[in-house]
């Protein structure tokens, strides 16, 4: 019992700990660019879309450099699963979501080729050194892609996720703020990551189940939080660039780590159950934004993500939940 207690009080006090760090460090680095001259764009398509990121990546590097590597995974994909039936579901619910066509040509497209990339790399039960960096060197070839994108249409809205305004705040205070909110990211990973093990142990599950439920809900409440509060206040198109910022940088940054780091190899249920969830998941939601773009058109009306696709990703999320839950 107090192992539970230990790796309970790990978690709980790591997850907040990740987002407060996060918070501090994404600050300080915008403003620590900005200060050196560096664009508001360029800080909003790098740093701060990475750093929306920045607990899982820390989470994926202390795992894998613990021999945890099927948790990172069970993360960025567990994460990817959450943000779209879990975050997006209650979004949809709480307020119905315009959509623009942009959307589903831009970022739905880059999510769908880096989804079905992932899918083939993991299809054989092993991520290697190889595959990781591959996986990491597209990251920067689709923000480049997206920079270049976003420099020749200004209008059109951007990929990061969140609000890119760049507080003002001298460099010593800004560069404090970054290595603070780093510090912080660290022990707090560290903190996560050995709860989690020593969960998975006291229980007698998998790190992998562990990283797919707990881990990967923790680091989705920020997402949670923020899509919610943008949907409340009408910003619905930073909910829903929330999401696809959110799972492109999970299959990309956090899911190439384990592979570069200590290449591993995954049970078949990796890609049978986890991977084929998250891949119909993700499906399901470009087929709703390709349907709700298409329908206007011959019905009238603006193109509107309604309730029945928060009732139906909703659902999709409570099935899989309940199908890890029924796993050995």
């Amino acid at each position: 019992m107090e192992t539970l207690l230990m790796a309970s009080a790990g978690i709980l006090f790591g997850l907040p700990g990740l987002v407060w760090g996060a918070d501090r460090f994404v600050a300080g680095s915008a403003s620590t660019a900005k200060n050196f001259g560096i664009s508001r764009l360029v800080i909003g398509l790098t740093i701060v879309s990475l750093g929306t990121s920045a607990p899982e990546i820390v989470i994926a590097i202390n795992a894998a450099l613990n021999g945890a590597g099927d948790m990172a995974v069970g993360n960025a994909i567990g994460s990817n699963l959450a943000n779209i039936g879990l975050v997006l579901g209650l979004t949809v619910l709480i307020s119905p979501a315009p959509v623009q066509q942009d959307l589903l040509k831009q970022e739905g497209a880059a999510l769908l080729v880096v989804t079905i990339l992932a899918g083939y790399l993991i299809a054989d039960g092993d991520v290697t050194r190889p595959e990781g960096f591959l996986l990491a060197l597209m990251l920067p070839l689709l923000l480049a892609i997206m920079l270049r994108y976003k420099r020749m249409s200004p209008e059109t809205g951007p990929l990061t996720p969140v609000d890119t305004s760049t507080p003002e705040m001298p460099t010593v205070a800004a560069l404090t703020k970054l290595f603070v909110g780093l510090a912080a990211l660290l022990v707090s990973a560290e903190l996560v990551v050995w709860g989690a093990k020593n969960m998975a142990v006291y229980f007698g599950t998998s790190q992998l189940i562990i990283g797919l439920t707990i881990v990967a809900i923790g680091t989705s409440l920020p997402e949670l939080a923020a899509s919610a509060i943008s949907a409340l206040r009408g910003h619905h198109e930073m909910a829903l660039g929330n999401i696809f910022g959110s799972n492109l940088l999970n299959l990309l940054a956090v899911m190439s780590i384990p592979g570069i780091i200590s290449p591993l190899s995954l049970g078949s249920e990796v890609f049978y159950r986890d991977y084929l969830a998250m891949c119909t998941i993700t499906l399901l939601l470009l087929g709703a934004i390709a349907l709700t773009l298409w329908l206007p058109r011959h019905r009238g009306g603006a193109p509107t993500l309604a309730c029945p696709v928060g009732v139906v990703l909703l659902l999709m999320y409570t099935l899989y939940m309940a199908t890890l839950m029924a796993s050995p």
